[in-house]
């Protein structure tokens, strides 16, 4: 829902920095006031994200939402997600690297865990839902906002490792309060509905390193969004098995090729839509969809919304801003 997490340390799916800042920190705040339409967009990185005042229209792969104050948003990685603003919207956004996530739900159940790897699959399996909103009510909504303003502050630049213990005790207290509502599936059902979005997070950092035939399809997808790929081609290019590509791509990408590219053209698609007054047919067909009832359906599908819509709320002139 925010932009300004598009200058923080982590990296988009396209491989593009986001930061000024030079060092990689596994904990970031910032705090944003939107007044426009915000562009569907996915994070390396998961993001619980507050809402302060205001109201929103939220769309994403998993439908379509209105938040307001008391709201909390909440993102896997790799997830599109953009918002329409009722006149503006001040959120809070936190964005958490995955092992840094991996590590407070490790020591919460270290009762039960034997390595963090556990930990990881349990997270997986309980928590697979790629997009959440929590409603959490304003009274609880205002509790958290203390430790917000101060983790805000704490990461302007980065957050610096002498300050680290109390960002993470200020994180410890939002989730303290967050945690309980968050929605909690069954190892059956989050097995079957992860097989079908598969929105396991990509991995900033992992346990074990992203293998460089993956790397390279990957930067393949990004460099020809436009090309007829099938998966076929695409494990011939990495020396790969076609059953071998999926598997180390949703391993190091939480997507199979071919959802990584439908992503990437969804997210280039609305873009361009905001910024090209071209037909929405000419628009599909520059990132690959040559079919314009085909890429209808896939835009919807990744985004909540049709491709007309999105564009009408691209053109919406925000109403001005007015806190009272």
């Amino acid at each position: 829902m925010t932009v300004d997490g598009r200058q923080d340390v982590f990296t988009r799916p396209n491989g593009v920095s986001l930061a000024p800042v030079a060092t990689f920190s596994p904990l970031l705040a910032r705090t944003q006031v939107a007044h426009a339409p915000v562009d569907p967009i996915a994070f390396d990185c998961l993001k619980f994200i507050v809402v302060r005042a205001g109201r929103a229209r939220l769309f994403s792969e998993f439908g379509v939402h209105f938040v307001s104050m008391g709201d909390v948003v909440i993102l896997a990685a790799n997830t599109l997600c953009g918002a329409e603003p009722e006149g503006w919207i001040s959120t809070t956004t936190l964005y958490l690297d995955r092992d840094y996530v991996i590590d407070q739900v490790f020591w919460q159940y270290a009762s039960r865990f034997h390595e963090r790897l556990d930990a990881s699959q349990f997270l997986d399996a309980h928590y697979a839902e790629p997009t959440q909103v929590v409603r959490i009510g304003r009274q609880r909504a205002g509790l958290m906002m203390p430790w917000l303003d101060e983790l805000v502050a704490l990461s302007v630049d980065g957050l610096p490792p002498d300050r680290f213990y109390r960002a993470q005790s200020l994180v410890s207290a939002v989730f303290d309060i967050l945690v309980p509502f968050i929605v909690v599936a069954n190892e059956g059902t989050a097995g079957a509905r992860r097989s079908a979005s598969t929105p396991t997070v990509p991995r900033h950092r992992q346990f074990r390193p992203v293998r460089p035939e993956v790397l390279e399809v990957a930067q393949v997808l990004r460099a020809e969004l436009d090309r007829h790929w099938t998966v076929t081609e695409l494990a011939a290019r990495a020396h790969l098995s076609v059953s071998q590509l999926r598997r180390v791509f949703v391993e190091a990408f939480g997507k199979s090729p071919i959802s990584y590219l439908t992503m990437l053209r969804a997210e280039r698609m609305a873009h361009l839509l905001r910024v090209d007054n071209a037909p929405i047919s000419e628009i599909a067909a520059q990132v690959g969809w040559g079919d314009p009832d085909f890429a209808a359906l896939q835009f919807r599908r990744s985004v909540g919304v049709s491709p007309s819509e999105y564009r009408r709320i691209s053109e919406v002139v925000p109403a001005p801003f007015n806190p009272e």
